[in-house]
């Protein structure tokens, strides 16, 4: 039967903190916000408006900090991220058994698709600015069996789709809290995702 997977993105299948933190820190020199691009980096996951409300940037200087973020974003962040263990051969095995791949992240659909360029990976769906129970349409959608992600806003994602949550602890969320979040199963790393999903077939039909 055909099936569909969903991946999360930053910390899923790349690691992009150097530049992330780069990018952060060079917006708040241009700016004048104490903006922490280390302690962003490390904790990838909420949308970016949502962080920069929490590092006290007024309401109203918002937008105008996301913009300059992502003008900034393709020349410092795409060239410094690498891809996460397995991410390669994650995507490939969904196809090799016959499923479609859809990427569901937070960050902006343009960059995320310069990173997947970068990459040479294809996938069929790339949805962007999506963040934990707000991914869950987007993968009912396309009728997602399974989300992969790092973050338990990944999981509650999946669950609000009615997809099996498949978390991975190479993000900033241990096993405990994706477990809790309602993973279904926690890998390692997505060197596991092959031999999960050719022994998971039951739950994908």
């Amino acid at each position: 039967m055909p099936f569909t997977v969903g991946f999360d993105l930053d910390m899923t299948l790349i690691d992009p903190r150097p530049g992330m933190a780069a990018v952060m820190n060079e917006v708040g020199a241009r700016t004048g916000y104490a903006l922490d691009g280390e302690k962003f980096a490390s904790n990838l996951g909420p949308p970016l408006d949502m962080i920069y409300r929490e590092m006290g940037v007024p309401e109203e200087e918002v937008p105008d900090l996301v913009s300059l973020f992502r003008a900034l974003y393709p020349e410092v962040v795409i060239p410094s991220t690498v891809a996460l263990p397995g991410a390669a051969m994650a995507l490939q095995c969904v196809r090799e058994l016959g499923g479609s791949t859809m990427v569901v992240t937070g960050k902006y659909r343009k960059n995320a698709a310069l990173h997947l360029e970068a990459m040479g990976w294809e996938v069929d769906h790339l949805y962007g600015e999506l963040w934990a129970t707000g991914k869950a349409e987007s993968l009912k959608l396309h009728g997602a069996a399974v989300y992969v992600g790092d973050h338990v806003g990944d999981m509650r994602g999946a669950a609000g789709a009615g997809a099996l949550g498949v978390g991975v602890v190479t993000g900033p969320c241990s096993r405990a809290e994706l477990t809790e979040a309602g993973a279904a199963v926690v890998l390692e790393d997505l060197r596991e995702f092959p031999e999960w999903l050719r022994t998971s077939s039951g739950v994908l039909s």
